[in-house]
């Protein structure tokens, strides 16, 4: 029992710092949805991963569900972070952003470390490294 609460505890540890990371390369160009939100969203979205997988094995309920409304939930966060004016819309990385945090968080807490911790990197790469090659 302590065991499987460690774990829990190190997923939503380890999400928060893959939001964090994320969160980091936004806030160092001047970016909405810095480190706070993105570590909030992939602590609730590891939490709820987390809870779902532990009340699934109680009770009969379906894990893949949860993680559906979460996305739900997510795109109308991520909806308020698109601004549209003047013709132009902007946010729209700052809303994939969230998105993908999001799921970062869902898969840590699913328990897929690895992944999880990979796709962090990648989307790293892309907002920063990606983000300054296609600038130059």
């Amino acid at each position: 029992m302590l065991d499987s609460a460690l774990v829990n505890v190190l997923k939503i540890v380890v999400a928060g710092l893959c939001g964090g990371l994320i969160g980091l390369e936004r806030e160092k160009d001047q970016k909405p949805a810095g480190i706070r939100t993105q570590m909030l969203v992939a602590i609730g979205s590891a939490m709820f991963m987390v809870v779902s997988l532990s009340v699934g094995s109680d009770f009969r309920v379906d894990p893949s569900r949860i993680a559906a409304q979460v996305v739900t939930g997510i795109g109308f966060l991520g909806a308020g972070a698109i601004i549209r004016e003047r013709g132009s819309v902007r946010g729209m990385t700052t809303a994939a952003s969230i998105w993908v945090v999001a799921a970062i968080g869902l898969t840590i807490g699913a328990g897929l470390f690895l992944e999880g911790v990979v796709i962090t990197m990648l989307t790293y790469l892309i907002l920063g490294w990606l983000h300054r090659q296609i600038e130059s």
